[in-house]
């Protein structure tokens, strides 16, 4: 069978043209706005390829603590600086931003992104003492709900996490292996399972799973696996779909950075 289609986003969400260019207009203005005011460190090293970096954005006066937010894309698209303007809501709340970007499929394996990732968690916890509070959208949902595996993060790192959430997070990823999108990933079964989060021992501090309401039933289905598998929160956004349901973390007041941050 395949469930190309059923992971599909953008056929299903009205004028989905326009948010690409919606999403760098405002990631380019918020990153304008906050190198004029001197509370942006830009690209940042976490290893030694050009996209093994992040951006930091500072608060005003002394930070909370860290969160961080890792982008989407099926592990084939974007990167850090197509999303600066997420970082809005956290650091209007006070607390410092870190935006990695990583490398992209198919030069690298999904695990390999994995471990990437947690280089930058690492990298990115380094600067900024306090909690670490830590959320990705999709792929990137993916990617933080795997920082929590035992032994993926040094044990002082893991020791500062005090809340993951998951944004329509991709949990099981052997669908993905009868989709066209694996001739990139080159998913087999054994790859697929172990980098799959509810394979994961479910986590002892708290976690959120969130998902729009009018999205995929596949991703519906994704992000309930996940929270059923972790026992934990699982937040079903109205009328949101794939591609606003993170608008949320642009406004200071909304639920959603309320939720990271709680």
């Amino acid at each position: 069978m395949d469930l190309s289609d059923t992971y599909a986003n953008a056929p299903y969400i009205l004028d989905a043209e326009q948010y690409p260019p919606r999403w760098a207009t405002a990631a380019a203005a918020y990153r304008d706005e906050m190198t004029a005011r001197g509370r942006l460190r830009a690209g940042l090293p976490y290893g030694e390829g050009p996209r093994e970096a992040f951006d930091l954005f500072l608060p005003e006066g002394q930070a909370k603590g860290l969160a961080m937010f890792v982008h989407g894309g099926f592990w084939l698209a974007f990167g850090r600086e197509d999303w600066s303007h997420l970082a809005a809501g956290p650091v209007a709340r006070g607390w410092a931003v870190a935006l990695p970007s990583y490398d992209l499929c198919p030069a690298v394996r999904i695990s390999q992104i994995t471990t990437q990732v947690a280089r930058a968690v690492t990298a990115a916890a380094a600067e900024v003492a306090g909690p670490i509070r830590l959320t990705g959208h999709s792929a990137g949902g993916h990617l933080v709900a795997r920082m929590l595996a035992p032994g993926m993060l040094p044990q002082a790192v893991a020791a500062r996490l005090a809340h993951v959430m998951p944004i329509s997070p991709l949990s099981d990823l052997r669908p993905l292996m009868q989709t066209g999108m694996n001739e990139k990933f080159g998913l087999d079964a054994a790859e697929a399972w172990a980098e799959s989060p509810i394979a994961m021992s479910a986590p002892e501090l708290p976690v959120t799973v969130w998902v729009g309401s009018e999205e995929r039933p596949a991703f519906l289905d994704q992000a309930r696996w996940l929270a059923e598998a972790w026992g934990c929160g699982l937040v079903d956004a109205p009328g949101r779909h794939h591609f606003d349901v993170i608008d949320g973390l642009t406004d200071p007041e909304s639920a959603m950075t309320g939720a990271l941050l709680a």
